[in-house]
């Protein structure tokens, strides 16, 4: 029987510790139904043993427990802001490497991903987390080769998994690595869960920060947000600032963590992406609208950003 241990951390996301749970509960149930022994043993792990009610019939125990673990899993956080939370929770950082270094796997889940970062266990592997958390990651753990793209990630006994339902994938992964893939299929059937989705792209959402303290960056963001469809090179962009190229180019970057030329281009791809879920325009119009002139630039931008083709995108998210 494989020892399961899911961390219950501080601002823990009821959701997904709920689907880690329910795939491996379903795991036992059908390896009970071919008369084989249920697979995992679960045990829920918190700092001082108090689970909130509707976890009362699992197994739990604390941090403390000189138990060792095959596999542990760390779920997503509810709370965006993630430095605190890895604050609350950095009693487990000790313990994970404790356990890593029992050879224990460790999964991670959403931006489960920032508490394993901090326990620097992740530096020069790699991982992904939810694409709309990948700056605040790469930020804060510039060691990690971070993965933006991938749903699942696996590095050596480390496993990472991207947004919201990325986290099924790699709970199939898991058990196919575990129990073979008829278990896993079986299983995916029961969550009607795709298996072969790869790439999470496409679920991003361009979210630059836009609370910090810097006026001349605040301005050029504005600059770009407003004129994306006219300007193309910095000098257009920095024409009204009263700053050095240089300057302004290592000011954006240090505070928004890319250029003012790769913000243009998130801010006119974003922008295409919206025309092509809310608008019948023509492709041509699209391309012209979000600020580009050549529909070969434009789609291997696209596609290099946000993971498949235009057409593609439209016809996934368009409001029928």
């Amino acid at each position: 029987m494989i020892k399961i241990g899911v961390l219950i951390p501080e601002q823990y996301k009821l959701l997904s510790v709920a689907a880690i749970l329910e795939v491996f509960e379903a795991a036992n149930k059908f390896q009970f139904a071919s008369e084989l022994k249920e697979t995992f043993d679960i045990t829920l792990l918190t700092i001082n043993n108090q689970v909130d009610s509707f976890f009362k019939t699992y197994k739990t125990d604390t941090i403390n427990t000189e138990e060792k673990f095959e596999l542990i899993l760390i779920p997503s956080f509810t709370t965006n802001d993630i430095k605190n939370t890895i604050a609350l929770n950095r009693a487990y950082i000790p313990w994970l490497i404790k356990q890593y270094n029992s050879a224990a796997e460790i999964a991670t889940f959403c931006t489960g991903a920032f508490l394993l970062g901090a326990t620097g266990l992740l530096d020069g592997k790699a991982a992904t987390t939810h694409v709309d958390a990948c700056a605040a990651f790469s930020a804060a753990f510039p060691s990690v080769q971070l993965k933006a793209d991938k749903t699942v990630t696996q590095d050596g006994r480390l496993f990472t998994s991207g947004g919201a339902t990325s986290t099924f994938h790699l709970l199939l992964y898991l058990l196919q690595i575990h129990c073979g893939k008829d278990l896993a299929i079986k299983t995916a059937k029961i969550f009607a869960i795709d298996m072969d989705r790869h790439n999470q792209s496409y679920f991003s959402s361009f979210q630059p920060l836009r609370h910090h303290n810097d006026e001349i960056v605040a301005c050029a963001q504005e600059k770009i947000e407003l004129n994306y469809q006219d300007i193309s090179t910095i000098e257009e962009m920095i024409k009204d600032i009263p700053s050095s190229r240089r300057n302004i180019v290592r000011r954006f970057k240090q505070v928004i963590g890319i250029t003012p030329i790769e913000y243009l281009q998130q801010t006119r791809i974003e922008a295409a992406k919206k025309l092509l879920e809310q608008t019948a325009q023509q492709m041509t119009e699209v391309i012209y609208n979000s600020g580009y002139n050549d529909p070969k630039a434009f789609r291997k931008i696209f596609r290099k950003t946000v993971g498949m083709t235009p057409s593609q995108y439209r016809d996934k998210f368009q409001a029928r």
